[in-house]
């Protein structure tokens, strides 16, 4: 096991309290208090308190050289109430209690090997770590690390952990950023998660929301004022100020945070939610100084990835290049002409999609589909030409966490459509030149929805559920208030339940064989050398109903997946050639109706004859030629 690293090259925190060679120092940014008082709890109340000391910038900070790890302490300011530090690193008592000093360095790591994330060849599973498991815990994620890394993903992408008010959330809610939630486990059964899963082989990426604060528990405001503006607005409300007085502090504040999960808990990589709602005017956007930050620390490779639906290639181009220097961004149009497509959905921002397969090719030979059309949804122009931008910086799904859970019964895309061609979806999914994702339970079909659930305090709670069922009623299925009444109410316990994954499942019968189907893909996708980055490739529409994925140069051996997404048919592929112009073999690698994948198989016949491949579909299938 390695020792906890030499002081002097340890991260130093701009906020919090972090222990120190005998003691403990405090900070925190408070530029509206005349004073700050450090108040130390032993009783389950504040015991004593001690001053701290105001500088020119708003920060009042201090040295106890008799505080270690465990103590439980609040700030009071001005003679106010006592409350938890904004940078709280635990708080055991929830997010309205005190704050405990944590020593990060406490922890043992047996890391050092691990040379960090690449999205080369990569595949990220998403996952709620609330109802993952039936413990629900960081302990039974890790648990189950060695199934994931079975199916043969890569990056294990959690989704929020910071702590928020009640029992059970998404995560969105979170308001204390450097807290894991105390429901979840302590913060070493985290950082336990993490070093086994470098173990095992698997980077951690962590999901975190800036945008915004959860509606109760957040107490940076009381603190500084300044945190949010009215100069922006969000779908939250207030904007977080980026780019006015204070911004400083505020942007040092978020940076902190990704460097405190990178460097505290060892994590691989960031998820940033809906940084379309992070509006800053300022000469160097957050997002890109958050990134240029997180790369900047020494040792492993480390990633930032931005959920943003404006298909903004400048995020993902190089700095060097005028961009923001982001790894990856999420690009959910591949998502929505799937959707599109395979169940029909035409509602809200699906209005602006078509759904066909030359549509869906231009979206995955582009990485996104639009690249500034006007988008009838949002009522203006939408995207940037992403020409040059490797594929695999963008992020792609055929479900997520929001694309199921902001349903109104959190289906699932497989409960709703033909399980043929649900099979076929993900073929072209795991190996499109993009980075695939996949939601938790999807590698076998799971029967269990993804539902909309919340824990607030009782008053906040009835506007939640009432809001919930409210917001679907511009949709025609959800006119009748009868209907609405009948969407699961997130504050109620079995919602949350009912989202919790059922592992048995993937044991028997069509569970067990969309596993193996996943599990072959992810393989391919790893191993295949006609799948290598960089690797030239043609998509384009057979016709109405597929969709066909060559890879390779001509001189070189390739690999071509054709995906019936919808009817029966007879369907001729191009076939490749050799420099000399000579038709290159084919050989069948799959079909995702093959008796391993499908318990009710019907692959498509194959002909291979000289100088043609020629399938005839009895149904939805994907075949994957070599």
């Amino acid at each position: 096991m390695t020792t906890s690293p030499d002081p002097a090259a340890r991260w130093t925190p701009s906020f919090g309290a972090w222990p120190d060679t005998g003691g403990t120092r405090f900070r925190v940014w408070a530029p509206a208090a005349r004073e700050v008082h450090l108040a130390i709890e032993r009783t389950g109340h504040p015991d004593s308190e001690r001053p701290l000391t105001r500088a020119d910038d708003g920060t009042f900070g201090g040295w106890m050289p008799d505080l270690g790890p465990g103590t439980r302490y609040w700030y009071r300011l001005d003679g106010g109430p006592p409350l938890p530090d904004p940078a709280s690193r635990f708080q055991p008592d929830g997010v309205h209690g005190p704050s405990q000093v944590v020593d990060p360095h406490a922890y043992r790591w047996s890391d050092d090997p691990w040379p960090g994330a690449t999205l080369d060849r990569a595949s990220i599973y998403e996952l709620h770590v609330g109802t993952f498991s039936p413990e629900g815990t960081f302990d039974g994620v890790t648990a189950r690390l060695p199934a994931l890394r079975d199916l043969g993903v890569t990056i294990v992408e959690l989704m929020p952990v910071a702590d928020f008010a009640g029992d059970r959330n998404w995560g969105y809610d979170g308001v204390c950023l450097f807290a894991p939630a105390r429901g979840y486990g302590r913060p070493d059964d985290l950082r336990r998660l993490v070093d086994e899963a470098h173990r095992l082989g698997l980077a951690v990426m962590l999901d975190v929301v800036y945008n915004h604060l959860g509606p109760d528990g957040a107490y940076v405001s009381a603190y500084s004022p300044e945190f949010f503006t009215t100069r922006h607005r969000s779908p939250w409300g207030k904007g977080v100020n980026l780019d006015g007085p204070g911004s400083a502090h505020v942007r040092q504040f978020l940076v902190d945070n990704a460097l405190h999960w990178v460097e505290e808990y060892h994590v691989d990589g960031l998820r940033l939610d809906a940084t379309h709602a992070l509006a800053d005017d300022s000469p160097t956007h957050v997002v890109a100084e958050l990134a240029a930050r997180v790369h900047a620390r020494p040792g492993r490779r480390r990633l930032v990835v931005a959920e943003d639906h404006r298909n903004l290639a400048v995020m993902v181009r190089p700095a060097a290049e005028g961009g923001w220097g982001l790894d990856a961004v999420w690009a959910d149009d591949f998502h929505h002409q799937m959707r599109r497509r395979l169940a029909g959905d035409h509602d809200g921002y699906y209005a602006d999609f078509t759904g066909t397969t030359a549509d869906l090719a231009t979206t995955i030979r582009q990485g996104w589909f639009f690249c500034g059309q006007h988008s009838t949804y949002l009522g203006e122009a939408r995207g940037t030409d992403p020409a040059g931008v490797p594929p695999h910086r963008f992020v792609v799904c055929v479900q997520n966490h929001d694309q199921i859970g902001n349903r109104a019964f959190g289906e699932r895309l497989h409960h709703q459509i033909d399980l043929a061609a649900w099979r076929a979806a993900v073929a072209l999914l795991l190996l499109a030149p993009e980075t695939p994702l996949l939601f938790m339970g999807q590698e076998w079909a799971a029967t269990t929805p993804f539902l909309y659930f919340t824990d607030h305090n009782e008053d906040l709670g009835r506007l939640v559920t009432a809001g919930r069922r409210r917001e679907f009623g511009r949709f025609a299925a959800f006119a009748d208030p009868g209907v609405r009444e009948q969407i699961p109410d997130p504050q109620a316990r079995e919602t949350f339940e009912a989202s919790r994954l059922a592992w048995a499942e993937r044991e028997a019968g069509a569970h067990a064989a969309t596993w193996r189907l996943h599990q072959r893909l992810l393989a391919l996708r790893r191993d295949e050398p006609a799948l290598a980055p960089g690797t030239p490739f043609e998509v384009a529409a057979l016709d109405a109903g597929t969709v066909a994925l060559a890879f390779g140069a001509p001189d070189a051996a390739g690999l071509t997946v054709v995906a019936r997404l919808a009817g029966a048919g007879r369907v001729e592929v191009p076939v490749r050639r050799r420099g000399d112009g000579a038709a290159r073999p084919d050989e069948v690698v799959l079909t995702t109706e093959d008796p391993a994948f499908s318990p009710d198989p019907r692959p498509p016949a194959v002909d291979l004859g000289a100088g043609r491949v020629l399938l005839r579909f009895d149904g939805p299938a994907a075949v994957v030629l070599r």
